[in-house]
Protein backbone atom coordinates (compact mmCIF):
# COMPACT_ATOMS: atom_id res chain seq x y z
CA UNK A 1 0.00 0.00 0.00
CA UNK A 2 1.28 3.48 -0.89
CA UNK A 3 2.25 5.55 2.19
CA UNK A 4 -0.40 8.16 1.32
CA UNK A 5 -3.07 5.46 1.39
CA UNK A 6 -2.02 4.21 4.81
CA UNK A 7 -3.70 5.36 8.00
CA UNK A 8 -1.52 7.57 10.19
CA UNK A 9 -1.45 8.35 13.89
CA UNK A 10 0.48 10.77 16.08
CA UNK A 11 0.48 12.63 19.34
CA UNK A 12 -1.13 16.00 18.57
CA UNK A 13 -0.75 17.62 21.97
CA UNK A 14 2.27 18.69 24.01
CA UNK A 15 5.26 16.63 25.04
CA UNK A 16 4.58 14.14 27.85
CA UNK A 17 4.14 13.95 30.71
CA UNK A 18 1.01 16.08 30.71
CA UNK A 19 -2.44 16.07 32.24
CA UNK A 20 -4.14 15.11 28.96
CA UNK A 21 -2.67 13.87 25.69
CA UNK A 22 -4.49 13.83 22.35
CA UNK A 23 -3.65 11.13 19.83
CA UNK A 24 -5.12 11.54 16.33
CA UNK A 25 -5.69 8.84 13.73
CA UNK A 26 -6.52 9.70 10.11
CA UNK A 27 -7.26 7.41 7.19
CA UNK A 28 -9.33 4.49 6.02
CA UNK A 29 -8.42 2.33 9.04
CA UNK A 30 -9.41 4.96 11.63
CA UNK A 31 -12.78 3.24 12.15
CA UNK A 32 -11.04 -0.11 12.60
CA UNK A 33 -8.61 1.38 15.12
CA UNK A 34 -11.36 3.06 17.12
CA UNK A 35 -13.47 -0.11 17.17
CA UNK A 36 -10.51 -2.29 18.19
CA UNK A 37 -9.46 -0.07 21.09
CA UNK A 38 -12.76 1.45 22.29
CA UNK A 39 -15.16 -1.40 21.53
CA UNK A 40 -17.54 0.52 19.25
CA UNK A 41 -17.87 3.73 17.28
CA UNK A 42 -19.45 6.64 19.21
CA UNK A 43 -21.81 9.19 17.70
CA UNK A 44 -19.93 11.54 15.32
CA UNK A 45 -18.40 14.63 16.93
CA UNK A 46 -19.63 13.72 20.43
CA UNK A 47 -17.02 13.17 23.15
CA UNK A 48 -17.61 9.73 24.68
CA UNK A 49 -15.92 8.02 27.62
CA UNK A 50 -14.45 4.61 26.84
CA UNK A 51 -12.08 2.11 28.43
CA UNK A 52 -9.33 1.52 25.87
CA UNK A 53 -7.96 -2.00 25.52
CA UNK A 54 -4.95 -3.27 23.59
CA UNK A 55 -4.75 -6.25 21.25
CA UNK A 56 -4.24 -8.49 24.30
CA UNK A 57 -7.51 -7.16 25.83
CA UNK A 58 -5.55 -5.58 28.65
CA UNK A 59 -6.81 -2.09 29.65
CA UNK A 60 -4.71 0.85 28.48
CA UNK A 61 -6.55 3.85 29.94
CA UNK A 62 -9.92 5.32 30.83
CA UNK A 63 -10.21 7.83 27.98
CA UNK A 64 -12.45 10.13 25.97
CA UNK A 65 -12.80 9.31 22.27
CA UNK A 66 -14.21 11.23 19.32
CA UNK A 67 -15.18 10.15 15.84
CA UNK A 68 -15.12 12.42 12.77
CA UNK A 69 -16.22 10.53 9.64
CA UNK A 70 -14.81 11.89 6.40
CA UNK A 71 -15.10 14.07 4.47
CA UNK A 72 -16.44 16.22 7.33
CA UNK A 73 -13.16 16.18 9.23
CA UNK A 74 -9.98 18.22 9.52
CA UNK A 75 -8.13 16.08 6.98
CA UNK A 76 -11.09 15.11 4.79
CA UNK A 77 -10.54 11.46 5.82
CA UNK A 78 -12.03 9.42 8.65
CA UNK A 79 -10.46 10.76 11.85
CA UNK A 80 -10.48 9.32 15.37
CA UNK A 81 -9.15 11.05 18.47
CA UNK A 82 -8.09 9.47 21.76
CA UNK A 83 -7.90 11.84 24.73
CA UNK A 84 -5.90 9.95 27.32
CA UNK A 85 -3.90 10.71 30.43
CA UNK A 86 -0.58 12.13 29.31
CA UNK A 87 1.84 9.74 30.95
CA UNK A 88 4.64 8.23 28.91
CA UNK A 89 3.61 4.67 29.76
CA UNK A 90 0.00 5.31 28.70
CA UNK A 91 1.12 6.75 25.38
CA UNK A 92 3.60 3.94 24.79
CA UNK A 93 0.85 1.35 25.32
CA UNK A 94 -1.55 3.25 23.04
CA UNK A 95 1.03 3.61 20.28
CA UNK A 96 1.87 -0.09 20.52
CA UNK A 97 -1.79 -1.01 20.17
CA UNK A 98 -2.22 1.27 17.14
CA UNK A 99 0.96 -0.01 15.50
CA UNK A 100 -0.34 -3.57 15.77
CA UNK A 101 -3.26 -2.78 13.45
CA UNK A 102 -2.65 -3.43 9.76
CA UNK A 103 -1.86 -0.44 7.55
CA UNK A 104 -1.43 1.92 10.50
CA UNK A 105 1.84 3.81 10.90
CA UNK A 106 3.26 6.80 12.73
CA UNK A 107 2.75 10.10 10.89
CA UNK A 108 5.54 12.16 9.39
CA UNK A 109 5.91 15.88 10.29
CA UNK A 110 3.08 17.89 8.75
CA UNK A 111 1.36 14.84 7.28
CA UNK A 112 -2.07 15.59 8.77
CA UNK A 113 -2.01 19.11 7.33
CA UNK A 114 -0.71 17.86 4.00
CA UNK A 115 -3.63 15.44 3.73
CA UNK A 116 -6.00 18.30 4.56
CA UNK A 117 -4.39 20.30 1.75
CA UNK A 118 -4.54 17.44 -0.72
CA UNK A 119 -8.19 16.79 0.13
CA UNK A 120 -9.14 20.43 -0.45
CA UNK A 121 -9.73 21.35 3.19
CA UNK A 122 -7.32 24.27 2.97
CA UNK A 123 -5.10 25.88 0.37
CA UNK A 124 -1.36 26.37 0.60
CA UNK A 125 -1.57 29.90 2.01
CA UNK A 126 -3.81 28.59 4.82
CA UNK A 127 -1.40 25.70 5.48
CA UNK A 128 1.46 28.19 5.72
CA UNK A 129 -0.65 30.30 8.07
CA UNK A 130 -1.28 27.28 10.29
CA UNK A 131 2.45 26.59 10.48
CA UNK A 132 3.16 30.23 11.28
CA UNK A 133 0.46 30.23 13.97
CA UNK A 134 2.00 27.17 15.65
CA UNK A 135 5.41 28.85 15.71
CA UNK A 136 4.20 32.37 16.58
CA UNK A 137 6.05 33.79 19.59
CA UNK A 138 4.63 37.32 19.68
CA UNK A 139 1.25 39.01 19.34
CA UNK A 140 2.01 40.52 15.93
CA UNK A 141 3.16 37.15 14.59
CA UNK A 142 -0.02 35.52 15.92
CA UNK A 143 -2.27 38.12 14.30
CA UNK A 144 -0.57 37.87 10.92
CA UNK A 145 -0.64 34.07 10.98
CA UNK A 146 -4.33 34.05 11.91
CA UNK A 147 -5.12 36.25 8.91
CA UNK A 148 -3.38 33.68 6.72
CA UNK A 149 -5.19 30.78 8.39
CA UNK A 150 -8.54 32.50 7.84
CA UNK A 151 -7.75 32.37 4.14
CA UNK A 152 -7.82 36.13 3.47
CA UNK A 153 -5.01 35.97 0.90
CA UNK A 154 -6.28 32.68 -0.50
CA UNK A 155 -9.80 34.07 -0.95
CA UNK A 156 -8.45 37.06 -2.83
CA UNK A 157 -6.18 34.89 -4.95
CA UNK A 158 -9.07 32.61 -5.90
CA UNK A 159 -11.19 35.62 -6.88
CA UNK A 160 -8.31 37.13 -8.89
CA UNK A 161 -7.65 33.84 -10.66
CA UNK A 162 -11.31 33.37 -11.62
CA UNK A 163 -11.42 36.92 -13.03
CA UNK A 164 -8.21 36.32 -15.00
CA UNK A 165 -9.74 33.15 -16.44
CA UNK A 166 -12.86 35.14 -17.40
CA UNK A 167 -10.72 37.76 -19.16
CA UNK A 168 -8.71 35.03 -20.85
CA UNK A 169 -11.91 33.38 -22.06
CA UNK A 170 -13.00 36.66 -23.65
CA UNK A 171 -9.63 37.08 -25.36
CA UNK A 172 -9.65 33.51 -26.69
CA UNK A 173 -13.22 33.95 -27.89
CA UNK A 174 -12.01 37.04 -29.74
CA UNK A 175 -9.35 34.89 -31.38
CA UNK A 176 -12.07 32.50 -32.56
CA UNK A 177 -13.98 35.44 -34.10
CA UNK A 178 -10.89 37.21 -35.45
CA UNK A 179 -12.43 37.29 -38.94
CA UNK A 180 -15.26 39.40 -37.61
CA UNK A 181 -13.54 42.60 -36.46
CA UNK A 182 -16.46 44.12 -34.56
CA UNK A 183 -17.03 40.98 -32.50
CA UNK A 184 -13.35 40.66 -31.65
CA UNK A 185 -13.09 44.29 -30.51
CA UNK A 186 -16.23 43.96 -28.39
CA UNK A 187 -14.68 41.00 -26.54
CA UNK A 188 -11.21 42.50 -26.04
CA UNK A 189 -12.47 45.74 -24.48
CA UNK A 190 -14.20 44.17 -21.43
CA UNK A 191 -11.28 41.77 -21.00
CA UNK A 192 -8.87 44.71 -20.90
CA UNK A 193 -11.05 46.46 -18.29
CA UNK A 194 -10.97 43.34 -16.10
CA UNK A 195 -7.19 43.09 -16.37
CA UNK A 196 -6.69 46.77 -15.48
CA UNK A 197 -8.89 46.42 -12.41
CA UNK A 198 -7.09 43.24 -11.32
CA UNK A 199 -3.65 44.77 -11.76
CA UNK A 200 -4.59 47.77 -9.60
CA UNK A 201 -5.84 45.49 -6.80
CA UNK A 202 -2.76 43.25 -6.83
CA UNK A 203 -0.35 46.20 -6.95
CA UNK A 204 -2.17 47.79 -3.99
CA UNK A 205 -1.72 44.61 -1.96
CA UNK A 206 1.98 44.44 -2.88
CA UNK A 207 2.54 48.12 -2.08
CA UNK A 208 0.80 47.90 1.30
CA UNK A 209 2.79 44.99 2.66
CA UNK A 210 6.07 46.67 3.57
CA UNK A 211 8.20 43.95 5.12
CA UNK A 212 5.34 41.91 6.59
CA UNK A 213 6.89 38.60 5.52
CA UNK A 214 9.94 39.41 7.65
CA UNK A 215 7.70 39.29 10.72
CA UNK A 216 8.19 35.51 10.80
CA UNK A 217 11.95 35.86 11.46
CA UNK A 218 11.84 39.16 13.33
CA UNK A 219 13.91 42.33 13.44
CA UNK A 220 17.67 41.98 14.04
CA UNK A 221 19.31 44.66 16.18
CA UNK A 222 23.08 44.56 16.68
CA UNK A 223 24.78 46.27 19.62
CA UNK A 224 28.23 47.24 18.37
CA UNK A 225 31.07 49.52 19.35
CA UNK A 226 34.51 49.57 20.98
CA UNK A 227 35.38 47.26 23.89
CA UNK A 228 34.25 48.02 27.41
CA UNK A 229 31.62 50.66 26.58
CA UNK A 230 28.75 48.70 28.18
CA UNK A 231 27.36 46.64 25.31
CA UNK A 232 26.81 43.53 27.44
CA UNK A 233 25.25 45.63 30.22
CA UNK A 234 22.79 47.10 27.73
CA UNK A 235 22.06 43.61 26.42
CA UNK A 236 21.17 42.47 29.94
CA UNK A 237 18.98 45.55 30.45
CA UNK A 238 17.01 44.87 27.29
CA UNK A 239 16.67 41.16 28.09
CA UNK A 240 15.86 41.89 31.77
CA UNK A 241 18.11 39.04 32.78
CA UNK A 242 21.77 38.08 32.80
CA UNK A 243 22.51 36.78 29.33
CA UNK A 244 25.95 38.28 28.81
CA UNK A 245 29.02 38.37 31.05
CA UNK A 246 29.76 41.87 32.31
CA UNK A 247 33.37 42.64 33.17
CA UNK A 248 35.49 45.79 33.54
CA UNK A 249 38.14 44.12 31.39
CA UNK A 250 38.10 44.91 27.67
CA UNK A 251 37.52 42.03 25.27
CA UNK A 252 35.35 39.91 27.59
CA UNK A 253 32.81 39.20 24.84
CA UNK A 254 34.59 37.05 22.25
CA UNK A 255 31.63 35.72 20.27
CA UNK A 256 28.20 36.88 19.16
CA UNK A 257 25.49 36.50 21.83
CA UNK A 258 21.83 36.55 20.77
CA UNK A 259 18.61 36.96 22.73
CA UNK A 260 15.02 36.89 21.47
CA UNK A 261 12.76 39.70 22.71
CA UNK A 262 9.07 40.50 22.41
CA UNK A 263 8.76 44.29 22.08
CA UNK A 264 5.10 45.35 22.00
CA UNK A 265 4.27 42.18 20.06
CA UNK A 266 7.12 42.49 17.58
CA UNK A 267 9.83 39.79 17.50
CA UNK A 268 13.29 41.31 17.92
CA UNK A 269 16.63 39.51 18.04
CA UNK A 270 19.24 41.56 19.89
CA UNK A 271 22.88 40.69 19.21
CA UNK A 272 25.72 41.55 21.57
CA UNK A 273 28.94 41.61 19.56
CA UNK A 274 32.61 41.61 20.50
CA UNK A 275 34.23 45.00 21.00
CA UNK A 276 35.54 46.30 17.69
CA UNK A 277 39.21 47.22 17.98
CA UNK A 278 42.63 46.27 16.64
CA UNK A 279 44.08 43.31 18.53
CA UNK A 280 46.81 40.67 18.25
CA UNK A 281 44.74 38.01 20.05
CA UNK A 282 43.61 35.55 17.33
CA UNK A 283 40.48 34.60 19.29
CA UNK A 284 39.49 38.22 19.76
CA UNK A 285 40.28 38.91 16.10
CA UNK A 286 37.76 36.28 15.09
CA UNK A 287 35.22 37.82 17.49
CA UNK A 288 35.78 41.25 15.91
CA UNK A 289 35.37 39.78 12.42
CA UNK A 290 32.08 38.16 13.40
CA UNK A 291 30.94 41.38 15.09
CA UNK A 292 31.55 43.40 11.92
CA UNK A 293 29.74 40.78 9.82
CA UNK A 294 26.66 40.65 12.05
CA UNK A 295 26.50 44.44 12.30
CA UNK A 296 26.54 44.60 8.50
CA UNK A 297 23.70 42.06 8.25
CA UNK A 298 21.54 43.63 10.99
CA UNK A 299 18.42 45.67 10.34
CA UNK A 300 19.50 48.25 12.91
CA UNK A 301 22.82 48.97 14.63
CA UNK A 302 23.08 50.47 18.12
CA UNK A 303 26.60 51.92 18.13
CA UNK A 304 27.68 52.41 21.72
CA UNK A 305 30.24 54.88 22.96
CA UNK A 306 31.24 56.43 26.29
CA UNK A 307 33.39 59.38 27.44
CA UNK A 308 36.57 57.35 26.81
CA UNK A 309 35.45 55.88 23.49
CA UNK A 310 33.81 58.33 21.12
CA UNK A 311 34.65 56.78 17.79
CA UNK A 312 32.71 57.34 14.61
CA UNK A 313 29.77 54.91 14.53
CA UNK A 314 29.78 51.78 12.44
CA UNK A 315 28.98 52.55 8.80
CA UNK A 316 27.10 49.96 6.79
CA UNK A 317 23.85 49.37 4.99
CA UNK A 318 21.67 49.35 8.13
CA UNK A 319 20.51 52.47 9.99
CA UNK A 320 22.76 53.42 12.92
CA UNK A 321 21.72 54.89 16.25
CA UNK A 322 24.50 56.30 18.41
CA UNK A 323 23.99 55.35 22.05
CA UNK A 324 26.19 57.36 24.43
CA UNK A 325 26.57 55.34 27.62
CA UNK A 326 27.69 56.09 31.19
CA UNK A 327 25.99 59.45 31.59
CA UNK A 328 25.92 58.66 35.32
CA UNK A 329 29.68 59.33 35.36
CA UNK A 330 28.96 62.99 34.64
CA UNK A 331 31.19 63.26 31.59
CA UNK A 332 28.97 62.48 28.66
CA UNK A 333 29.37 65.88 27.08
CA UNK A 334 27.79 69.31 27.33
CA UNK A 335 24.29 67.87 27.03
CA UNK A 336 24.12 64.77 29.21
CA UNK A 337 20.35 64.65 29.45
CA UNK A 338 18.43 61.60 28.39
CA UNK A 339 17.41 61.94 24.77
CA UNK A 340 14.00 61.60 23.22
CA UNK A 341 13.07 58.25 21.63
CA UNK A 342 14.61 58.14 18.16
CA UNK A 343 12.17 58.33 15.29
CA UNK A 344 11.48 54.97 13.68
CA UNK A 345 12.54 56.10 10.23
CA UNK A 346 14.85 53.92 8.18
CA UNK A 347 18.17 55.52 7.34
CA UNK A 348 17.90 58.30 9.91
CA UNK A 349 20.83 58.80 12.28
CA UNK A 350 19.50 58.93 15.83
CA UNK A 351 21.20 59.48 19.17
CA UNK A 352 20.41 58.61 22.78
CA UNK A 353 22.24 59.11 26.07
CA UNK A 354 21.85 56.35 28.62
CA UNK A 355 23.29 54.73 31.70
CA UNK A 356 23.16 51.01 31.01
CA UNK A 357 24.28 50.16 34.55
CA UNK A 358 21.73 52.41 36.24
CA UNK A 359 18.91 52.08 33.70
CA UNK A 360 18.64 55.74 32.73
CA UNK A 361 17.29 56.17 29.19
CA UNK A 362 16.51 52.48 28.69
CA UNK A 363 12.75 53.09 28.52
CA UNK A 364 13.30 55.73 25.86
CA UNK A 365 15.54 53.38 23.90
CA UNK A 366 12.95 50.58 24.04
CA UNK A 367 10.23 53.02 22.91
CA UNK A 368 12.42 53.96 19.97
CA UNK A 369 12.96 50.31 19.07
CA UNK A 370 9.20 49.69 19.15
CA UNK A 371 8.62 52.71 16.87
CA UNK A 372 11.34 51.45 14.53
CA UNK A 373 9.74 47.96 14.44
CA UNK A 374 6.30 49.43 13.69
CA UNK A 375 7.75 51.41 10.81
CA UNK A 376 9.90 48.52 9.58
CA UNK A 377 7.16 45.89 9.51
CA UNK A 378 4.28 48.22 8.77
CA UNK A 379 1.45 48.59 11.26
CA UNK A 380 -1.35 47.82 8.79
CA UNK A 381 -3.54 45.09 10.27
CA UNK A 382 -4.74 44.29 6.76
CA UNK A 383 -1.38 42.94 5.62
CA UNK A 384 -1.99 39.76 3.67
CA UNK A 385 1.46 38.56 2.58
CA UNK A 386 3.24 36.43 5.16
CA UNK A 387 6.02 34.76 3.19
CA UNK A 388 8.51 35.68 0.50
CA UNK A 389 7.10 32.88 -1.69
CA UNK A 390 3.71 34.58 -1.69
CA UNK A 391 5.15 37.98 -2.54
CA UNK A 392 7.19 36.64 -5.45
CA UNK A 393 4.22 34.83 -6.97
CA UNK A 394 2.04 37.94 -6.69
CA UNK A 395 4.82 39.95 -8.33
CA UNK A 396 4.96 37.38 -11.14
CA UNK A 397 1.19 37.71 -11.53
CA UNK A 398 1.42 41.49 -11.75
CA UNK A 399 4.23 41.33 -14.33
CA UNK A 400 2.22 38.91 -16.49
CA UNK A 401 -0.83 41.18 -16.32
CA UNK A 402 1.29 44.18 -17.30
CA UNK A 403 2.69 42.23 -20.26
CA UNK A 404 -0.80 41.22 -21.35
CA UNK A 405 -1.94 44.84 -21.40
CA UNK A 406 1.17 45.90 -23.32
CA UNK A 407 0.49 43.17 -25.88
CA UNK A 408 -2.94 44.56 -26.79
CA UNK A 409 -2.79 45.34 -30.49
CA UNK A 410 0.17 43.07 -31.09
CA UNK A 411 -1.91 39.94 -31.26
CA UNK A 412 -4.55 38.39 -29.04
CA UNK A 413 -2.54 35.17 -28.84
CA UNK A 414 0.20 36.99 -26.89
CA UNK A 415 -2.37 38.52 -24.56
CA UNK A 416 -3.95 35.13 -23.90
CA UNK A 417 -0.56 33.55 -23.16
CA UNK A 418 0.33 36.26 -20.61
CA UNK A 419 -3.06 35.86 -18.92
CA UNK A 420 -2.48 32.10 -18.70
CA UNK A 421 0.88 32.83 -17.03
CA UNK A 422 -0.83 35.13 -14.51
CA UNK A 423 -3.46 32.49 -13.67
CA UNK A 424 -0.72 29.88 -13.36
CA UNK A 425 1.21 32.02 -10.84
CA UNK A 426 -1.92 32.41 -8.69
CA UNK A 427 -2.51 28.67 -8.95
CA UNK A 428 0.97 28.10 -7.55
CA UNK A 429 0.22 30.58 -4.77
CA UNK A 430 -2.79 28.50 -3.76
CA UNK A 431 -0.90 25.23 -4.28
CA UNK A 432 -3.28 23.94 -6.91
CA UNK A 433 -0.89 23.63 -9.86
CA UNK A 434 2.65 22.29 -10.19
CA UNK A 435 3.85 22.77 -6.62
CA UNK A 436 5.02 19.25 -5.79
CA UNK A 437 8.61 20.50 -5.64
CA UNK A 438 7.85 22.84 -2.74
CA UNK A 439 5.31 20.79 -0.77
CA UNK A 440 7.94 18.64 0.94
CA UNK A 441 9.88 21.74 1.96
CA UNK A 442 6.81 23.42 3.47
CA UNK A 443 5.25 20.48 5.29
CA UNK A 444 8.41 19.03 6.76
CA UNK A 445 8.68 22.23 8.86
CA UNK A 446 5.52 21.23 10.72
CA UNK A 447 5.63 19.37 13.99
CA UNK A 448 4.57 15.71 14.07
CA UNK A 449 0.84 15.43 14.74
CA UNK A 450 -0.07 18.46 12.65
Amino acid sequence: MHPREQTIFALSSGRPPSAIAVVRVSGAQARTALTALAGKIPEPRIATRRLLRGTDSQPIDDAVVLWFPGPASATGEDVAEFHVHGGRAVLAALFAALSAIADLRAAEPGEFTRRAFENGKLDLTEAEGLDDLIHADTEQQRRQALRQLKGLLGDKARDWRSRIIEASALIEAGIDFSDEGDVSAELVAPALAKVKSLLIEIEEVLAAQGRSERLREGLVVAIAGPPNVGKSTLMNQLARREVAIVSPHAGTTRDVIEVQLDLAGYPVTVIDTAGIRETDDPVEQEGVRRARARATEADLVLWMSDPQHDEIPHQGGAPVWRVRNKIDLGAAGPDDSIGEPPAGVLGEMAELRISASRGDGIAELVAGLVAFAEDYFGSDDGALIGRERQRKLLQQTAVSLQRSMAAIGQGEELVAEDLRAAAYALGRLLGRVDVEDILDVIFREFCIGK
